[in-house]
């Protein structure tokens, strides 16, 4: 039996589950996860399969780890490889300050503010009663968790039915608008994956109209996404992610950015995270010069491209439009 769709959406159920994984420094077992893990509990409830709720912490899995979450395996120390009764867990030390870190008065009372106001509202009600349910096994659980900020941010109304299409197998419609485009054209696609790539999500599937594989920005999706009564092979879903990433980071390495940018601004700050030193600035790969452009004309005059042409002629663009807004010029 397939995934049957519940209330509880797939960025929560990603909370969920590192709040869990976090709680306990023993780790628990596939088992406890699936059956007191909100997201995962009401699927199980609502008639999904044992195989369909394994696979999908598999890939809750894999995304929380590209999203920087380290997820530890504990096998059985007399055979590494049999996973039949591993523990997973997050271990707390990843996120310990270094023992050389300190702090003035002011700024611990900041931090003590701030952990306070987290601490009241960082659980949900679903994830509380999924560590009591943990709790009542026997398993040694910390609540309430304090000083972890979730770093999965649904920034796109696109996301959810997208990853809940890719749990389903199911093929969905969007209207999406390209640049340049004078409006939106429908786009009827099998979803395999939703990737974050230079912190902005991409939905990497099999687009039915061009009968080739293609990755779509979802800030591109101008308007509801609807999944279809067709669905598809889950087995086409198999490594999905690794393929869209690879093929984005294909695409970034044929095409660069020479850039002369302020030493010490922003956009030196930012942009040096992912550039290489050049004899004239520095060397920035992208895969898509308009989201390039977009970034690169927020900083205003702290970067100014050399090349290529294309770019250079977007960013002055934009700051062209948003100089006569500013000054009543514009249409």
């Amino acid at each position: 039996m397939g995934v049957v769709a519940t209330n509880t959406a797939p960025e929560e159920r990603l909370l969920n589950l590192v709040v869990a994984l976090m709680a306990t420094e023993q780790g628990l077992t596939k088992d406890t996860i699936l059956e007191s893990v909100s997201g995962y509990r009401e699927q199980s409830e609502a008639g999904a399969g044992r195989d369909a709720l394994e696979k999908m912490f598999e890939r809750d899995k894999e995304s929380l780890r590209r999203l920087g979450v380290p997820i530890e395996t504990i096998g059985d120390a007399a055979d590494p490889d049999d996973l039949r009764e591993a523990r997973y867990r997050v271990p707390s030390g990843e996120y310990e300050l270094p023992v050389d870190i300190e702090f003035t008065p002011a700024e611990i009372a900041l931090l003590n503010l701030a952990g306070s106001v987290w601490g009241e509202g960082s659980l949900s009600e679903e994830a509380r009663s999924g560590l009591r349910k943990i709790r009542a096994l026997g398993i040694s659980v910390d609540e309430p968790i304090i000083g972890y900020a979730p770093r999965i941010s649904l920034r796109d109304p696109a996301f959810a039915p997208l990853q809940q299409a890719i749990e389903q197998s199911r093929v969905v419609t969007f209207p999406y608008l390209k640049p340049g485009e004078p409006s939106p054209r429908v786009r009827r696609i099998r979803p395999l994956a939703l990737v974050d790539y230079e912190s902005r999500w991409h939905v990497y599937g099999y687009d039915l109209m061009a009968q080739a594989d293609r990755t779509f920005l979802l800030s591109r999706i101008v308007g509801d996404v609807v999944a279809t009564r067709e669905a598809f092979d889950p087995a086409q879903r198999e490594g999905a992610g690794d393929r869209a990433l690879k093929g984005l980071e294909a695409l970034a390495a044929r095409m660069s950015a020479l850039l002369e940018v302020n030493p010490g601004s922003e956009a030196a700050l930012r942009l040096g995270r992912r550039a290489t030193p050049a004899e004239q600035g520095i060397r920035v790969p992208y895969v898509d010069v308009h989201v390039l452009a977009d970034e690169l004309a927020s900083y205003g005059p702290e970067v100014r491209v050399v090349e290529p042409l294309q770019l250079r002629d977007e960013v002055v663009r934009r700051l062209r439009a948003t100089l006569d807004v500013h000054t009543g010029r514009a249409a």
